[in-house]
């Protein structure tokens, strides 16, 4: 792991880990919070992943902590992705035998993934199942539309991990076709859509989006340009490196005010509080967990140690 002094951010957010966070975010940190190949840890955070497996090929059981329910949703697929990125963007992700297993667990997901796809290609966040269990209350009655929101993710994420499959044809149609006439977005919808725009291959179609989508920062809900007190999507979320190209697309003052605000954030136990009311205790200290790794990695990148 990232050595640091003990009363660092970061190493107290790893302390925040060790006594806090369930096992996902622990071995996770293994591979994300050192300099040093870890297949050992990777391969157990791929085995937890499978842990919250369903009959029908998704993913379930609280993985994303905000949908309580044992039912598999795109939702939590999604999540899943994002931790196989995290893994093979580590020094970990470079190993052979790490590559080959985190292909193979998203290449097991597009089975599910087709089963919810709608008639133009894209998939809801969630289902109607979610509101049968406890859920934050943003999930509502779980009657969403296919959207950008996660279908960009999911597309960019798969291709990511080595995946071809026939439904990312579809999903990436839906995808261009959604950008094109691209709507207001809210925060999360942007991520989704940057996410994507920056791994397209059309570059000169991706920056003209790119661009359009800089362009709704001021009007745009869920997002926080500078820090706020409302809940929001922030520059780090988008563009956690120093090196990351999305950094060009924020003042460089609303970084580094992000930055020093994480860190006036940090609680005595070392870990952050949420900004949205949780589904229960459970689901707040699980957040808490992956927020704590995801601030320290962000932490880390940027110098803030």
């Amino acid at each position: 792991m990232v050595s640091e002094s003990p009363d660092s951010p970061v190493a107290r957010a790893q302390t925040f880990l060790l006594t806090h966070a369930r096992p996902l975010e622990r071995r996770l940190a293994e591979v994300v919070l050192t300099d040093e190949a870890r297949a050992d840890a990777a391969l157990a955070v791929l085995d937890i992943l499978r842990g919250h497996r369903n009959a029908d090929g998704g993913l379930g059981h609280a993985l994303e902590p905000d949908a309580r329910t044992p039912t598999s949703q795109p939702l939590a697929v999604d999540f899943a992705l994002d931790v196989v990125v995290q893994v093979l963007d580590s020094p970990t992700g470079r190993l052979d035998e790490v590559r080959a297993a985190c292909r193979s667990f998203a290449d097991s997901l597009v089975h599910y993934l087709t089963s919810v796809t709608g008639e133009e290609g894209g998939v809801p966040i969630v289902l109607p199942s979610v509101a049968e269990h406890p859920r934050a209350a943003h999930w509502g009655d779980g009657r969403f539309a296919p959207g950008l929101n996660p279908t960009a993710n999911l597309v960019t994420r798969l291709r990511r991990a080595g995946v071809s499959a026939g439904w990312l044809t579809a999903a990436d149609a839906f995808c261009r076709d959604r950008i094109e006439s691209l709507p207001a977005l809210d925060g999360h919808s942007a991520l989704n859509v940057l996410t994507y725009l920056a791994g397209a291959p059309d570059r000169a179609w991706a920056r003209r989006h790119t661009e359009a989508v800089a362009r709704q920062w001021e009007r745009m809900p869920y997002f926080a340009l500078y820090p706020s007190r409302e809940y929001g999507v922030t520059p780090l979320e988008i563009a956690p490196r120093p090196d990351d190209p999305a950094r060009a697309l924020f003042p460089a003052a609303a970084v580094e005010a992000h930055l020093d605000a994480l860190v006036a954030a940090q609680q005595p136990d070392g870990g952050w509080p949420l900004a949205w009311e949780p589904p229960g205790p459970a689901a707040e200290l699980e957040w808490r967990g992956v927020l704590a790794l995801r601030n320290a990695a962000v932490l880390a990148a940027n110098g803030r140690t």
